[in-house]
């Protein structure tokens, strides 16, 4: 098996539980952007949202690790825990979550659905070294004329900043090396290992955003409110801690492939999710955007 590419000699089909369970958590993803949106409208900064959903998430985790494996085996394996926490971590909440500052949810949801063809197009030029098939690049051109839809609707036609976009877009790469590094090592720890080194350096490298900001929101009137603290639990215990650490497990028994194309159902729930909650207009760019990634990726991935 190559360990980055996560090609399996099982049949991936006989396991329908891990199927399940990644469609639980892309769910759960999906809505994410819904409560990140309304904490930010409540007052919290986009490193203030990161702050405490790792700190809950790591909290929750540190808890339930039995035993407590403080190193990696071998100090390449200690940078790479490093690299996941960084691009898995605080690379990929502070750009999608100041992209939600500057753009709707479902402009972000839909750009962010980019990491599973970002995923295999890495593989296939750095990996494999090799130049991606017809029905690959077929897929790509679809699927980036969705994403150039849903930019440029929104710098002509809805008078947005596209650098929420393009925000969007270092999100997507970021958690697209965050998968590949965390299929190498799911071959060698336990997800419960991974998940927490994700965390305490995604911690740990979230300082120097929260020195730039110069301060960190803890006012009561604010963090009290039961819509902070209920979106904070959320977001930290269930879509950081439990998720994050089913994700690991996913990829321990699927193909990165196979289990990155879940990924494509987040901004069909996420807009939908907007369109309910926030009210969040649904134009027929945006659709029409929508319709051309989800199409694309989907020939790519086949």
């Amino acid at each position: 098996m190559n360990k980055l590419t996560g090609r399996f000699s099982s049949d991936t089909r006989s396991n329908p539980m891990f199927h399940v369970l990644a469609l639980v958590i892309v769910a759960i993803w999906g809505i994410t952007f819904i409560s990140t949106k309304i904490l930010l409208k409540s007052g919290l900064s986009p490193s203030d949202i990161l702050f405490y959903r790792f700190i809950l998430a790591y909290i929750g985790i540190c808890l339930c690790s039995r035993p407590f494996k403080l190193f990696a085996y071998s100090l390449k394996d200690e940078f790479l825990c490093f690299s996941i926490g960084l691009l898995g971590g605080t690379l990929y909440f502070i750009t999608e979550n100041t992209a939600l500052k500057y753009t709707m949810v479902s402009n972000v949801a839909l750009i962010c659905s980019t990491t599973p063809l970002l995923t295999m197009l890495i593989q296939y030029l750095l990996i494999k070294q090799t130049l991606p098939s017809g029905k690959v690049l077929t897929g790509s051109i679809l699927a980036f004329a969705g994403v150039g839809a849903v930019i440029f609707n929104g710098k002509f036609v809805l008078n947005l900043n596209p650098a929420g976009d393009l925000l969007c877009l270092a999100s997507a790469l970021s958690w697209t090396l965050y998968t590949l590094v965390s299929k190498y090592l799911t071959d060698k720890y336990p997800a419960m290992f991974i998940v927490r080194k994700t965390f305490f350096y995604g911690l740990l490298t979230l300082i120097p955003f929260l020195a730039i900001q110069g301060s960190l929101t803890t006012s009561p009137r604010i963090l009290l409110q039961p819509e902070v603290w209920s979106q904070l639990l959320f977001l930290g215990i269930v879509a950081s801690f439990l998720c994050f650490m089913l994700w690991n497990v996913c990829l321990r028994k699927l193909n990165t492939i196979v289990l990155s194309n879940y990924i494509y159902l987040i901004p069909v729930i996420s807009i939908s999710a907007s369109n309910l909650i926030l009210g969040e207009s649904l134009n027929a760019v945006i659709i029409a955007g929508t319709i051309l990634v989800i199409v694309g990726m989907y020939f790519a991935g086949k």
